[in-house]
């Protein structure tokens, strides 16, 4: 076997591991909110991974209508469960955002008149679409670009050439 086939089977080989299929790291976040009948009409929200796993860790705030300034509300304990209380005089559409990071946010539409949230009118809307560049197959084909080259650049450095391997 020549140097130069010593380095480019490798380098296939790891190009092949690359594009296998593996398993998704990023989960959806799917939340909940209902309302505790208390003193201070807290309310509980409750956010799951797509796999059922708890959204353990994730930061919650509320956007007040119009894009105002965020408030953040607290973070989700071991259980994906955070009680809380909307501020005081809340009044329109808020947008309630829980944040896990990029691929691990929810955002619900929660309307409060009079201070008292509507959650029968409570909506829910995907979180920003996964960046392009996040995609399997461009990943794939970056990989697989950059192994070439490589490959062309050891193959330069070792002197061999396309050119004079036809004329032999």
């Amino acid at each position: 076997m020549t140097s130069f086939h010593r380095l480019v089977v490798p380098c296939l080989g790891a190009a092949a591991l690359a594009l296998l299929p593996v398993a998704a790291r990023a989960h959806a976040i799917e939340s909940s909110l209902d309302q505790l009948r208390s003193l201070n009409d807290a309310l509980l929200l409750e956010s799951r991974f797509s796999s059922g796993e708890p959204a353990a860790g994730a930061q919650v705030r509320v956007v007040p209508p119009g894009g105002g300034t965020p408030v953040e509300v607290g973070q989700l304990d071991a259980d994906g469960k955070l009680s809380f209380v909307l501020p005081r005089g809340a009044d329109g559409t808020w947008e309630l955002q829980v944040d896990d990071g990029p691929g691990h946010r929810d955002f619900l539409d929660l309307t409060v008149k009079s201070g008292r949230p509507q959650l029968d009118t409570l909506s829910s809307r995907p979180a920003e679409p996964t960046a392009a560049w996040a995609s399997p197959w461009l990943i794939g084909t970056v990989v697989l670009g950059g192994l070439g080259s490589i490959g062309g650049v050891i193959a330069g450095l070792s002197g061999w050439s396309a050119a004079r391997r036809r004329l032999r």
